[in-house]
Parts: structure tokens; sequence; C-alpha cells
């Protein structure tokens, strides 16, 4: 009875939408007479809702992309800052890719532009990328097309109009969050609600605070407008012209979400986990998920070919999952629609998607080369406890902050602004509602064609199902890595307010408690608009003095040894010189001054993660030959060594770079609980500040500061004393 009930619902998804059209008013207009309403009232209701719920939506952007701006200029003093105090506020990654951006806007033509990051021989040393694949550089090819094709060269500076974009996507970020909880909830109210919960929580929602050019910055807000689209195509009974939008806008934003982020795939694959549960229950229109499935996989094979044939596509678990629901779905077509064994089918046909997938992808990473992804995998083993290791870049990922569990003050933030607790209560509800369900289509139970609110049935939503299952799987990966609580944070903002908001939530708790003093309908309605209406009373009241004061207070990053290195570089260095140093400043040396760099700060790529390991052992306890012959077989000409590194106290003392490469380089040897460190040399970056042989033999210093220790690389090696 359970796959017949799947087929009922592949019916009913193959009714003619202009049929489905025609009898929804017609029932419409018999409720209204009832009701003594007339169709043109309803009409003009129906239009004053979606107008002010839309204009509330956008302006929420628009002002949350406003407030970005307004805050991101009091913390910089953006626009009293010259062009190389600007450039140096952006770190590490971000300093390499907006360096392609003006590349960009430097050269004769976009055409030429283009070929220069596909052919770059100038940013890395003895090593020519394709950087629009490895770097993910089509944000940067946009920006600057629009850019040069607006003519806004005399209107704008090219910076601002390069972060003005990322604001204006966050803006949209957060009115697809309002747009989704709306479509779930019924009501304009949650999307107020969300919004408001994601600014107050923005510490943990987003990192544009800190890193405006990242990948995820550009690609998220592509992914929340498909995960709002996608919602309201999951929807029963929605018309032909809506269905239609939703299916195109889910298209479109899948494609370009893959395009902007080179991990958007492993993002993906968890929505295809999630689709591929709510079908195999039978909760949702297989033909609306086998849809989906078409677009992830045309969105696939267009990534593949226009990233220049990235292999790590075809590798990808969202692949392997795809071609193996096809796969089964051909086969499950067969299937017998007889009770006992449609059940027993249909946990065979999980299992066979599951052995296939697993299958297809071991047998792809067999026969198609590729290393793009490769530490990820052994980091996992790392991390999972399944291996040991004292490799440098292995321990060193280790101990970044993003890759550890999520500390406690990060449940206590969520906590205090209401965020977690009203979450759970929500989650609780519509888990055990979506747990009825499962076990009604198990004894045979259809499901109702439209769900009413009498019905306290909200589990038998399928976009709610999906956001519930969708919410526990991004959960428990950000119960694993705090970095991936920016991509689960959100998404609980959103059911939060959904479920405070709407009625059906309500009604489904009081048909479990059966009340009866008081008239069920009646109080899920009050209740829907009372308690979001005193969670942002409470939520104003206590955080919205907290933000004015962040936009009000004048903020000061000033770093005068950094700004006093890029201009001796740009003055003094040679053009054709190679700097060495901690992949981080190097990023900003391409930035500031355009010099080439023997390493950057970038981890997709083996070769990358090798070189950073090799130059990282100038702060070792190696001699001055080892490193000598380490920067010279990089063709370096100076060498830059960062006093903060080399005297790093750091809050975890194994997880200091000199550490980790202590323990890497067997520097260091535990006994019994103690550290005991022995080597022949001293530390590298202490000694060469001496002055004395055999490291000016080496090494003559050139300039210096606070901060920095400049080293001219000497090609004619003198073994004078």
């Amino acid at each position: 009875k359970m796959s017949s009930g799947a087929a009922d619902l592949r019916q009913r998804k193959k009714q003619n939408c202009t049929e489905s059209d025609k009898m929804a008013p017609e029932e419409r207009n018999k409720e209204n007479s009832k009701l003594g309403r007339s169709p043109k009232y309803l009409l003009i209701q129906r239009f004053a809702k979606l107008f002010f719920g839309c204009l509330a939506a956008v302006t929420s952007g628009m002002m949350y992309a406003v407030y970005l701006s307004t805050y991101h200029e009091r913390k910089f003093w953006f626009s009293s800052r010259q062009e190389l105090e600007r450039e140096i506020t952006f770190q590490g990654d971000s300093a390499v890719y907006y360096s392609f951006y003006k590349e960009l806007l430097k050269a004769p033509s976009f055409e030429r532009g283009v070929y220069e990051l596909t052919h770059n021989n100038k940013t890395i040393s003895l090593k020519t990328i394709n950087a629009v694949q490895q770097m993910t550089l089509y944000p940067e090819l946009i920006a600057s097309v629009l850019y040069q094709a607006s003519g806004s060269e005399e209107v704008i500076e090219p910076v601002y109009f390069y972060i003005g974009i990322v604001f204006g996507l966050q803006g949209i970020y957060v009115t697809a969050l309002f747009v989704t909880s709306w479509v779930m909830s019924g009501t304009w109210l949650a999307g107020m609600l969300t919004v408001a919960w994601f600014i107050i929580n923005r510490t943990d929602t987003t990192r544009i605070d800190y890193s405006i050019p990242s990948r995820e910055n550009w690609a998220l807000p592509y992914f929340a407008c498909q995960v709002a689209a996608l919602t309201g195509y999951l929807k029963k009974n929605l018309n032909c012209s809506a269905e239609k939008f939703c299916y195109l806008l889910v298209n479109a934003s899948t494609y370009t979400f893959m395009m902007m982020w080179e991990y958007s795939h492993y993002l993906l694959f968890v929505q295809a986990v999630s689709l591929f549960l709510l079908d195999s229950f039978a909760l949702a229109q297989t033909e609306k998920v086998h849809e989906v499935y078409r677009i992830y996989l045309f969105s696939l094979i267009v990534g593949y070919l226009l990233q220049f044939e990235n292999s790590a596509l075809l590798v990808s678990p969202l692949l392997s999952l795809v071609v193996a629901l096809m796969l089964s779905k051909s086969l499950q077509m067969n299937m017998k629609k007889i009770t006992f064994v449609s059940r027993l089918l249909k946990i065979m046909y999980i299992y066979l998607v599951l052995t296939v997938a697993v299958t297809l992808n071991f047998l792809l990473k067999m026969f198609i080369p590729h290393k793009e992804n490769e530490h990820l995998l052994k980091f996992i083993e790392v991390k999972l406890g399944l291996n040991t290791t004292k490799n440098f870049t292995m321990n060193w990922l280790l101990c970044q902050e993003s890759l550890q569990a999520p500390s406690q003050d990060f449940f206590l933030r969520l906590t205090q602004s209401s965020l977690l607790p009203f979450y759970i209560l929500v989650l609780i509800i519509c888990l055990f509602s979506v747990t009825q369900v499962i076990f009604r289509r198990i004894c045979g139970e259809p499901l109702k064609e439209t769900v009413k609110l009498e019905d306290g049935r909200i589990g038998e939503r399928p976009e709610i199902v999906y956001h519930v299952i969708h919410t526990i799987l991004l959960g428990c990966l950000a119960m694993c890595l705090e970095g991936m609580k920016y991509l689960w944070t959100p998404y609980v903002c959103m059911l939060a307010a959904f479920g405070v908001c709407s009625p059906e939530l309500w009604m489904t708790l009081f048909k479990w408690l059966r009340l009866k003093a008081v008239h069920p309908i009646l109080l899920a309605l009050i209740l829907s608009m009372a308690v979001p209406t005193i969670i942002g009373f409470s939520l104003w009241k206590e955080f919205f003095p907290r933000i004015m004061t962040e936009l009000t207070e004048l903020q000061e990053f000033y770093d005068p040894d950094t700004v006093e290195l890029m201009t001796w570089i740009k003055r003094q260095a040679p053009v054709a010189a190679v700097f060495a140093g901690s992949p981080q400043l190097m990023g900003v040396i391409k930035l500031c001054t355009g010099w080439t760099v023997s390493s950057l700060p970038l981890y997709n790529d083996d070769d990358l993660l090798k070189r950073n390991e090799n130059i990282y052992q100038i702060y070792s306890k190696r001699s001055a030959e080892d490193i000598y012959k380490i920067l010279t077989s990089y063709k370096a000409n100076f060498l830059v060594i960062e006093d903060s590194i080399c005297n790093e106290v750091g809050p975890v003392r194994g997880c200091r770079v000199k550490d980790l490469l202590d323990i890497a380089n067997g520097h260091v040897v535990c006994e019994e609980g103690d550290n005991y460190a022995y080597s022949k040399y001293g530390r590298f970056c202490h000694e060469i500040k001496m002055n004395y042989s055999p490291y000016v033999n080496y090494f003559t210093r050139v300039y210096w500061n606070r901060s920095y220790f400049v080293y001219r690389i000497n090609t004619v090696i003198s073994f004078q004393s």
C-alpha cells in the first residue's frame, strides 16, 4: 500500500495543470459564498497580502545590506583610508581573490585578462596555474564585467563596487530566508522574525564581517534562493504557473551556486540525501523529486565543462547518488504492487540505492585521476580518530577553530537570543508529526490531498519534512565542525520562525494534548500571532540598542607595520623579485604589491600544501643551509619573517606553528605525558636575527620593523665569519 500511495502521488502530479487551475477557483468560490465574501474581495485581500509581504522581504534585504555597509565603514574607516590601507583589510585567501579582480580590471581587455588568469605564471614562482579553475574565480569575472560594462569607472572605485556586490548578495540571502519562512508558514511575520534572528546571531550565521571575498559569501545567497524555490516547488496543490516558476528558479540557482563555490556539490549532496529520504517514505511527489535529481545531473555536467573539466565533480558523492537514484528508479517502476512485498521492496530499494552509490563512487575514484580533494579524506580520517599523523598540514588544519567542535559559547549565544529553545521545540513537534505520518503510511493509510488546519498534521507537508531532515543533517555536521555552523544556523533561524508563526504547528500540538476547554483552532491562531510578537518585542528591547551601538561606535583597524612593509617592497624591491614567507602574508603581498610569491593561503591543491609546509620551515629548528636550499628551490629572492609567528604564545600550546613543525620534524619526543625538545640547531627565525655565521653567509637583512624582518637571499654565498 505504501508503494501504491506513491503511485497515486505520481498520478496526481501528471494531472493537467489547467484542470487543477480551473477547479481551484470553483472550490474557493463555494467556500467564499458560504463565508459571505465575494471573489473580488478575496482577490484584493490576497494581492494586498502578497504586496506587503514582498515589500517587507525586499526592504529587509536592503536594510541588511545597508547595515553591513555601515558596519564595515565604522569598523575599518574605509572611506578615509588610502588604497593600500584598504587592501590590507583583506586577509588570507580574501586578499588572493581580490588581487585577481584587480588584475582583471588592469588588463587591456576582458579576453586578455581571462587568458592571463587561465595561464597564470606571475603569481606563484615556478608554477603556471589556471587560477579561474583552481580558485573558482567566476565571481571576480562577473564583478569585473559588471564594473566595466556599467560604466562605473567614473562613478565608484573598484573596491567599493566589489564589496557592494557582496553586501547586495547578502541582502538577497536574507530576502530568500524571509521568503522561505513566509512560504512555509503563510505569514510574512515569520519572515520578519527570521531576519531578526539572523542579524542578532550574525556572529554564527555569516563570515561576512572578516572575510568579504570568500567563496561562501558569493555562493550561499544563491543556495538560499534555491532552497526558497525548492520549498515552493515541493508544496502540494501548487498552480501550474507557480510550479514552473519555482522549477526554473531551482534550475538557475542550482547551476549558479555550483559555479560560485568549489565545495558546493557537497552541500547539494546533503540536500539530495534529504530529498532521497523524503521520497523513500513516499512523503512527496516522486516526479518532482526526480526532476530535482535531473537538475543536479545537468548542473554537474555543465559545471564540469565550464570549470575546465574539473574531475572533482565527476568523483563527487552527489553524482554517484544521483546516478544510483536514476538507475534504482527504473527498477522500482517495475515493482509489483503487493502490500507485503512492496514494503519489503521499499527497504531493498533504500539498500540498493546506497550500495550502488558507494560502489559507483569507488569505481569513479579508481578510474578517474583526481587530486583536488584527497587531503579532505585524510583530514576526515584523522578527525574521526581512524588514523594518526605527524604531518604538519593535517595537524595545522585540525588546530583551526573552524574545524573543531563548536564551543559552549556558540550554544550560549543561540540560547540568549531565544533561537535555540524555540528551534528545539519546533523540531520536536515536527519530528513527532513526521514519525506519525510515516507510521500511517506503513500501515497503508494514504496521504491527504489537502491538509487543513483542523487536521493538525503538519508532518504531511513535504516541504516541512524536507526542511526538518535538512536541518538535522546540517546540524550533525555543525556539531562536528564549527565552521559548518554558517550553513546550519541560518536555516535554524528560518525553521524556528516558521514554527512559532504557523497555526498548523500549534494545532498539531493541541491535537496531541486534546484540548477541550478552549477551541484549539482559535487558540492556534492566537498563539501564532502572539508568540512571535512577544519574541519580537523582547529581541527589540534587548538587542536593538546593541546593534545601534555597533553602528555608532568608531572602531579602529590600523596596521602601520604592514603598511610600511608593503611600501618598502613597492619602492625598494626589484620588479622580478620573489618573496617567501607565511602563506597568509604572501596573499597580502600579492594583493598590495603585485610581486610574485612562493606560496598562497589556498588548501585545495597538494602541491601548494607541500610548498606551504616547506616554507613554514623558517620557523623550525633547522640549519641555515637547509632553509637556504628550500627557499632557492622555489627561486625566492627575499624572505619575510613575522615576529608574531616566531614568538607566538598561543592559547593551545600544541597548536602553535613552531610546535607543529617540531612534531613533524621529530624535534619533540613525548614521554609519560612530558614533551622533550631536542635539535642541534636553534630555531631559525630566532637565530637569523643574531647576525652571525653561517646565517649571514646565506641571508642579508635589508629591512625590519617591529613586526617584520626582511632578508635578501644571497646568490653568492660568503663563508667568512
